[in-house]
């Protein structure tokens, strides 16, 4: 395995301190953590704590912003063991104070009815150009934090920050590990939630027209909930479509459906973020 993806495991792969509290650390090279890190290592705290089931939904807020510079601290609350349903509350802790909390249900596996919305827009990844991210912190931040970590992703049109003007309605790109990994259903899910808030505020932005070459905004995810319908992979492709259906005052809500590369629908997203907007001068 590549040092990049070793390294991104290692985050993911949390502490025991005590029973029911592990610790993480960070990425650096920001101003403070990003959200992805913190929604994904908390469900690994609250799978820790999981015998039975998969995850099924997290529903979480973010509450501070978190120190890149320490560690986080994760208390699991085992709330309810069930014979179909396991309940988790999970709060991420910095210097003595919540900057996260997470609510994360797992469900054992049962049959049941099956359907799905048709997806259109797949474009075959094979055919993108891989993404290049740009030298100039300032454009395409979030991507930056899958930067020599193995991973592949590419944008359908243009990336975020080369838009041209023109709103646009949906955002749309593949991504994947570019190595194989191991066949832990708790780690996709996890590595599915980190990725999932990357480009979440700047499907916001695009509705607008907005260019991060001539617009200085302030951005932050409020809140963050995810829906996983089938067992996952995401060392295999995975299409992300986003869209944002509505924005008012400083704040706009995102959705994201995920896809299997056969059509299948993997998982859901919708995401509250916070945009204050000062154009340059």
């Amino acid at each position: 395995m590549s040092e990049g993806i070793a390294s991104f495991l290692d985050l993911l792969d949390l502490e025991t301190i005590e029973v029911n509290i592990f610790r993480g650390e960070n990425l650096g090279g920001r101003a403070r953590v990003f959200g992805g890190q913190v929604a994904a290592q908390a469900l690994v705290a609250a799978g820790r704590t999981v015998e039975q089931g998969r995850v099924h939904s997290l529903h979480a807020y973010f509450l501070r912003p978190g120190d890149p510079e320490i560690p986080i601290l994760y208390e699991v609350d085992r709330i309810r063991d069930g014979r179909s349903f396991i309940t988790r509350r999970v709060v991420a802790i910095q210097r003595g104070k919540a900057i996260f909390n997470a609510a994360c249900s797992f469900h054992v596996d049962e049959p049941g009815l099956m359907h799905q919305n048709a997806v259109s827009g797949m474009l075959d990844p094979d055919e993108l150009p891989i993404l290049e991210i740009p030298d100039d912190r300032r454009y395409g931040p979030a991507l930056s934090y899958l930067e020599n970590n193995g991973f592949d992703i590419r944008f359908v049109g243009e990336v975020p920050w080369r838009a041209q003007p023109g709103s646009i309605e949906r955002e749309q790109l593949w991504f994947r590990t570019t190595e194989p990994l191991p066949d832990d259903p708790l780690l996709h899910a996890v590595i599915m939630t980190f990725v999932s808030d990357l480009t979440l505020v700047s499907t916001i932005l695009l509705r607008h027209s907005l260019s991060l070459f001539d617009t200085e905004f302030f951005g932050a995810s409020l809140d963050h909930c995810m829906w996983f319908h089938r067992p996952l992979r995401v060392d295999d492709w995975v299409f992300y479509d986003l869209n944002s259906p509505v924005a008012y005052g400083a704040r706009g809500l995102s959705h994201g459906s995920l896809y299997a590369r056969n059509g299948d629908l993997l998982a859901s997203v919708a995401q509250e973020g916070l945009v204050r907007i000062t154009p340059t001068k």
